[in-house]
């Protein structure tokens, strides 16, 4: 098989097992319980990987669903908000957990912050989260009555820290914000993260067989950069599910059974930080090589207008209060249909976004 056949089918197989092409999903949380888990580091475009792989859901649609539960934010892979399903968050944080505490410490310690002082702040937002949901902002003036200065970055380590922790979680909205609660109230029980530890093979291999399920073919390599986790944990969660895997091209492997290899890829508007250009260490199959560097814009990976899963320009859709509209920076070769086609994907980001609240977590 020749590179370009190679990228062809890769696209091919990808975008089906990313949900952009075929059946759509028909909630958030299938969309979750497909990709494993979904950047949410902006609420906003974590909303529209949702549009992009349902069909007829609005953004009020996933917040009722993050209201009722179904689905959760919280910092899992490679130390990012990822929206996953209620039943996934608590062996996802167990397997990511440890990792990250080590850089939370350091931040922490950088912004003044020991680790007993943290372990203070950690203790003094359980416990007047006891009395209810808070938010960020509410939260940090709790500390700095306890004489607790928690400025600039220093509240959202704190708050990064105490859900590493299994503490505390996202809840309800608050205006366009999720204010913050105790995981025990909101999902009835904390994590536990030592009996967890203790079937970490398990969790490794439903890792695997998660990841693989939403962006096979993909190698241990892919698993290990998607996931944050060490190269050879992601080896491991493969070994684990072997007899369930088969071999491609390139070292990669997919789950066994018929493979999906969709004749069609319909054009689809991807947002900023959508699974479909994070999920791999190299995205060649998906983004031309001169536009690598174009696609980044200070540390965000930008929207993307994708024609057959190859990317065709950027895109955007800046707000004017209740208002959006879409503006496309089409750079692609892309004919007349396809151009309609992502026309089309435009009015249903205007129709989804229009019951909207708010934008960022």
């Amino acid at each position: 098989m020749t590179a370009a056949a190679d990228d062809r089918a890769l696209r091919s197989s990808r975008a089906a097992g990313q949900l952009l092409a075929g059946s759509p999903a028909r909630s958030a949380a299938e969309v979750a319980g497909r990709l494993l888990a979904v950047q949410a580091q902006n609420l906003r475009s974590a909303r529209l990987a949702v549009r992009a792989r349902t069909a007829g859901l609005t953004a009020a649609d996933v917040n009722r669903e993050l209201e009722q539960r179904s689905v959760v934010i919280a910092w899992l892979c490679r130390g990012t908000l990822h929206l996953v399903r209620r039943e996934d968050y608590p062996w996802l944080l167990s397997l990511t957990a440890p990792g990250l505490f080590t850089g939370n410490r350091t931040r922490l310690a950088q912004l003044g912050f020991s680790p007993d002082r943290s372990q203070r702040a950690v203790a003094l937002i359980e416990r007047e989260l006891a009395g209810g949901p808070l938010t960020r902002a509410e939260l940090r003036q709790v500390l700095a009555r306890a004489g607790v200065a928690a400025d600039g970055q220093a509240m959202v380590h704190l708050l990064f820290l105490a859900s590493l922790h299994g503490g505390v979680i996202r809840g309800p909205f608050r205006g366009g914000e999720q204010a913050w609660v105790l995981t025990r109230d909101w999902l009835g029980a904390a994590p536990d993260l030592g009996e967890q530890a203790d079937r970490r093979p398990a969790a490794l291999a439903e890792l695997a067989r998660g990841y693989l399920r939403g962006h096979g073919p993909a190698s241990a390599a892919d698993l290990a950069v998607w996931s944050g986790l060490p190269l050879r944990d992601a080896r491991a969660g493969l070994e684990e599910i072997a007899g369930e895997l088969r071999e491609v091209p390139g070292g990669r492997v997919r789950l066994a059974g018929p493979a999906a290899r969709p004749r069609k890829l319909p054009p689809r508007l991807l947002p900023s930080f959508d699974p479909y250009l994070l999920g791999w260490a190299d995205r060649a199959f998906a983004v031309p090589a001169d536009r690598h560097d174009g696609m980044r814009s200070g540390g965000i990976i930008r929207a993307a207008a994708i024609v057959a899963g190859f990317a065709v320009g950027t895109w955007d859709a800046p707000r004017a209060g209740r208002r959006v509209t879409v503006r496309l920076d089409l750079w692609g070769s892309v004919s007349a249909t396809e151009r309609a086609a992502l026309r089309a994907e435009a009015d249903d980001v205007v129709r989804f976004e229009a019951a909207a609240s708010g934008g960022a977590v």
